[in-house]
């Protein structure tokens, strides 16, 4: 069982920073069949920030919507790391350059401490290329997932 809680996280994020990052979601689902996530938490357990955020992904059954395209945006605050993990379907027709190239690019604001930035702008890459790939499907689409930021303990 994973120590999961929709609870804000003190020092994290304000209501208002929170609030920016779900419409960001929200904005981005609009547009595509795609399922996106943020999972906030304080320390990574493990060296390789992906390996938990692989974990993460799975753990929220994130591999279970119908066409394989959702995406984790998982950042540990104190340790400073960040991945961004894709299910198999979008990860496909992206390859890995879109994944490291995001991952590089949110770094560069989170060095700046601009963490909602670097969230919020990696979540508008991400839309793009899951409305390039996975188009918005009206009358069929659904919200798989839950909006809302995870926060991890």
């Amino acid at each position: 069982m994973f120590p999961f809680s929709r609870k804000e996280k003190p020092g994290y994020f304000s209501k208002e920073e929170q609030e920016k990052i779900v419409q960001a979601i929200q904005s981005a689902e609009l547009k595509t069949s795609g399922e996106i996530r943020v999972f906030v938490e304080g320390k990574c357990r493990f060296v390789d920030a992906i390996d938990r955020a692989a974990e993460v992904f799975y753990g929220l059954k994130m591999n279970e919507t119908i066409h394989k395209n959702a995406t984790l945006v998982y950042v540990a605050m104190k340790h400073k790391q960040v991945a961004v993990f894709g299910d198999e379907g979008i990860l496909k027709k992206t390859g890995t350059a879109f994944w490291q190239d995001n991952v590089k690019d949110m770094l560069q604001h989170f060095h700046k401490e601009n963490y909602v930035t670097g969230i919020c702008e990696v979540i508008e890459k991400i839309r793009n290329a899951l409305e390039m790939h996975f188009p918005y499907e009206p009358g069929t689409d659904k919200n798989e997932l839950p909006d809302e930021i995870v926060f991890g303990k």
